[in-house]
């Protein structure tokens, strides 16, 4: 029995569509990830089972290279990765993001864990996506490319305080630095966001002029990417660390290049095959011959073509497509054949023709000369 038949579908397990975006694979998890995991759920086996089902699923679907073989291969193209689980289990900031962690894990898995104070809470900065147009050719042998990138960074002149030189944030009054208000109704405890410091725990009361007391300043940084070959249109390659700075001294978001293939003008890409039409004359296509056709790589390719060819027919040639992404081989290249009939014909070209009609017993108007 193959892995195939023994596991649901990852995009089943999640809820979501095969189209969804990364962040919508994300969401999903995570109500998954609140709802079964094992400290919620002590003892029972079946939200156990469910909690590592979704994490499985979730540590595919969420890098774009496992998840791409999976869709092309289904569980068996993921058989090899080691370690579902362990990402789910360790590290809940990819999950949650910007939320705090402490409130979640008091709200759902009880008291004890909402007690840290604001001032040991930091914030993950934001996700940056970046447009990359590429031609084709790029796209079938891979590139690496710099891109300057506006991003904020810690402010040079306050260091990431917000604050003027010589002068230091206050302790906001309404929630005493803990950034958050708590209320009590019956058995829940409720935290909210403190509405005067805005969860920072601190008021600026003289902001830096550079940053206006964000602590962040807009700077553009160079990235060197490395756009693999086979990349499809669409796709969102992930550099880890090289988004936004987070406020406060809190890590760094992502940033996600997304790749826009432009039309080509020989070549229409079909997956990892590539179809090209190619011009073929009629002399040729009735009695055979050898043609050159060209190929993405840049080096023409000898293609024989049989006697009694047709107009429209095609031939393929093998390992001339596009890459197969993060994988060994190519597609390949299918060739239509578009048969050109002159425009202008010689008296000789037209006696020659004439006695061919002839021979097929066709009737030919004399009298009428179709080609000038």
């Amino acid at each position: 029995m193959t892995l195939a038949t023994t596991k649901r579908d990852y995009y089943e397990v999640l809820g979501v569509p095969r189209n969804a975006t990364e962040e919508e694979i994300k969401q999903a998890y995570r109500k998954l990830a609140l709802k079964y995991h094992p400290d919620r759920n002590k003892g029972s086996k079946e939200a156990e089972e469910k909690f590592k089902e979704a994490t499985e699923a979730y540590e595919v679907l969420r890098d774009p290279k496992r998840r791409a073989q999976y869709d092309k291969f289904g569980h068996e193209g993921v058989a090899g990765f080691e370690g579902f689980g362990r990402g789910a289990y360790t590290d809940f900031s990819d999950i949650f993001g910007d939320f705090d962690l402490g409130d979640i894990f008091e709200s759902f898995f009880g008291a004890g864990f909402g007690t840290r104070t604001r001032s040991t809470r930091v914030r993950r900065g934001r996700d940056i996506q970046y447009d990359l147009s590429i031609t084709l050719e790029d796209a079938a042998l891979g590139k690496e490319v710099q891109l300057e990138i506006p991003r904020h960074e810690v402010c040079s002149a306050c260091g990431g305080t917000g604050s003027a030189s010589g002068t230091k944030p206050t302790v906001c009054p309404v929630c005493n630095g803990t950034g958050q208000i708590r209320q009590t109704q019956g058995f829940f405890s409720i935290t909210q966001t403190c509405y005067k410091c805005r969860g920072e725990g601190k008021i600026i009361t003289s902001p830096c002029r550079v940053c206006k007391g964000t602590g962040l300043e807009e700077k553009h940084r160079k990235i060197t990417v490395k756009i693999p070959a086979g990349v499809e249109s669409g796709s969102r390659l992930k550099i880890a660390g090289e988004g936004e700075q987070g406020p406060g001294g809190g890590p760094a978001g992502d940033l996600y290049v997304v790749v826009h293939i432009q039309k080509h003008p020989v070549f229409e890409r079909h997956g990892n095959d590539l179809i090209s039409v190619v011009d073929v004359s009629f002399a040729v296509a009735c009695l055979g011959g050898e043609i050159e056709v060209p190929t993405i790589y840049g080096k023409k390719a000898k293609m024989k073509i049989p006697a009694g060819t047709e107009n429209g027919q095609i031939f393929r040639l093998k390992g001339s497509g596009m890459p197969y992404l993060g994988s060994y081989g190519k597609g390949d290249q299918l060739v239509k054949i578009n048969i050109k009939v002159p425009k202008k014909l010689s008296p000789r070209q037209k006696e020659l023709l004439k006695e061919f009609a002839r021979i097929e017993g066709e009737t030919i108007d004399s009298d009428r000369e179709f080609y000038t």
